[in-house]
């Protein structure tokens, strides 16, 4: 279990690294930015938020909150092992359960008549949050 701990914070940064949804027309969503791969184009995160919002509908904006959910949850996973040595891990793992929900939400509204998306990111923050903070949350939800 204290391997599992110590690699815990580099596993949860590791998320930002992978797809968070997945389309079929060739677009890829991270945590940090949208890529499209056919012309190779990126579109930053910042960019999304400041230039291609206005008008989009709120169901689109689900993806930076689940982005902000996720920064919390890395910033509390890693200042609580290493700089304050003090974590509350069921805050940790509720807020990637809940970035988990924002992303599927954001897929979700992607959906229609177009490209299938598939929302990888939520799967792979639920893992998280099964994996390292499971056993937390099931003390804190069944008393």
């Amino acid at each position: 279990m204290a391997d599992r701990d110590a690699r815990r914070p580099l596993a949860l940064l590791a998320l930002a690294a992978l797809p968070w949804t997945v389309l079929t027309s060739g677009e890829l969503v991270f945590a940090w930015g949208l890529a499209t791969l056919d012309p190779i184009h990126v579109t930053t995160l910042p960019d999304y938020l400041l230039v291609y919002t206005r008008g989009l509908p709120n169901r689109l904006l689900a993806w930076p909150i689940a982005v902000l959910l996720y920064l919390l949850a890395v910033g509390n996973a890693v200042l609580g092992q290493v700089a304050l040595d003090f974590e509350d891990r069921r805050v940790t793992g509720g807020l990637l359960a809940l970035a988990g929900l924002s992303v599927l939400r954001f897929t979700l509204g992607l959906r229609g008549p177009g490209p299938l998306a598939v929302p990888v990111g939520s799967l792979l923050l639920w893992a998280a949050t099964w994996w390292f903070h499971w056993p937390d949350l099931r003390t804190a939800l069944w008393r």
